[in-house]
């Protein structure tokens, strides 16, 4: 009988900021990812990389800014750096606690690139800020460079970067043949290193892909069971923040577009989550998606927690 498979992407929270902090989560995250593979799960895991590809890229600028004679690092560079140094402390954890129960799998991380269409409407609309405040005279440098700035009052300026829709993931093969071997796979880091197609060239895009949308990319491509994202929060919810907030505990993919349409989610946080579930539900029959929150991860697989969402 073939294995069920899960796209698990993970949130901020289940990963934290700075390394103490990955380090720790990643203690309480390896766990309960070790007890889906215990139960019989192939599982994938995406993950978001916001704080840790913000603090390569300052990293890298002011030490080049300090030392002439090195150059900062495009953000495609900074994705897959942060690739690597999140899934490194990731699949070292699950190894552990694989190991721990008597369980022997490699784990291994996919430094993954994504493309994206040099065409999409996002590339005029950047909405993604990273990096650290700058002074007005080192935004106008920025600019002068050909990237968008934004001031934030009282603080300063920040890089802004567009956020396009992922259209193919470039090392999807060797994430079949990882999963297919019964392997424990972490790829797509922070939404996949966006690049464009040249020819035969990749070519980095100073760009970031929303990590759920590439996670809901993802597990239409491995044939997934179930696509679970973690935030958080444990329910999507109505009117969040309100006085009537209202929480969701299972939505058909109609509801979930009529509550899109209705601009119930924030579209820089929820509506991606959501519109990634709904992509992934409508692309194949008896899927399903999840929205919840890590401590309730377990019971919202048995479908006793969380947003489901199904066709």
């Amino acid at each position: 009988m073939a294995k069920k498979r899960l796209v698990l992407s993970l949130g901020h929270k289940d990963l934290g900021t700075n390394l103490p902090e990955q380090q720790e989560a990643v203690y309480r995250t390896a766990p309960i990812i070790a007890d889906f593979i215990q139960e019989g799960w192939q599982v994938a895991i995406t993950h978001s990389n916001a704080p840790q590809v913000g603090m390569i890229h300052s990293a890298i600028s002011e030490f080049s800014h300090a030392h002439k004679e090195y150059t900062s690092a495009p953000l495609s560079v900074c994705t897959a750096m942060s690739q690597g140094y999140i899934g490194y402390d990731l699949q070292n954890g699950i190894r552990t606690e694989l190991l721990s129960r008597g369980i022997y799998k490699t784990v291994s991380t996919i430094t993954t690139q994504v493309t994206v269409d040099p065409y999409d409407e996002t590339f005029y609309h950047p909405i993604k800020m990273i990096g650290r405040y700058m002074s007005a005279e080192e935004a106008a440098a920025e600019s002068a460079k050909g990237n968008h700035t934004v001031e934030i009052p009282g603080k300063g300026y920040r890089r802004i970067v567009p956020a396009p829709n992922p259209v193919s993931i470039v090392e999807i093969d060797a994430i079949k043949a990882l999963l297919d071997a019964d392997q424990v796979v972490i790829c797509c880091g922070g939404g996949g290193i966006p690049v464009l197609e040249q020819g035969t060239k990749l070519r980095g895009a100073s760009a970031v892909i929303e990590k759920d949308l590439t996670s809901g990319l993802l597990a239409r491509e491995v044939n997934a069971d179930v696509l679970m994202i973690l935030t958080a929060v444990d329910n999507v919810t109505l009117n969040f923040g309100t006085p009537l907030e209202e929480p969701i505990y299972d939505m058909n993919i109609d509801q979930a577009r009529a509550y899109m349409d209705a601009g119930h989610f924030e579209f820089k946080s929820m509506l991606p989550k959501v519109r990634a579930s709904v992509d992934f539900v409508r692309s194949g029959s008896s899927r399903r998606a999840i929205i919840t929150s890590l401590p309730n991860a377990e019971s919202a697989l048995r479908q006793k927690a969380g947003t489901q969402i199904h066709a």
